[in-house]
């Protein structure tokens, strides 16, 4: 049986939140409205982009350019 995408998605954020430029881990939606990972990047970084991977145990991954996020109290 395959993890679920929230327990995918627990596994790697650390990882993936420690590459240059990655600002969020989620889980949305693809095209076709099946679940995938979004990884949200500041700006487009061809280097860091090269090494996220196209999937994460079977769930696609789909890369967006969200900007920076700020966090106020």
């Amino acid at each position: 049986m395959r993890p679920s995408i929230q327990e995918v998605k627990r596994e790697h954020e650390t990882r993936l939140l420690a590459l240059p430029g990655v600002v969020s881990v989620g889980i949305g939606q693809d095209e076709k409205g099946q679940p995938a990972i979004i990884i949200g990047l500041d700006k487009a970084r061809p280097k860091t982009e090269a090494q996220i991977p196209k999937t994460l145990e079977e769930h696609r991954v789909i890369i967006q350019i969200t900007g920076s996020i700020k966090i106020s109290n």
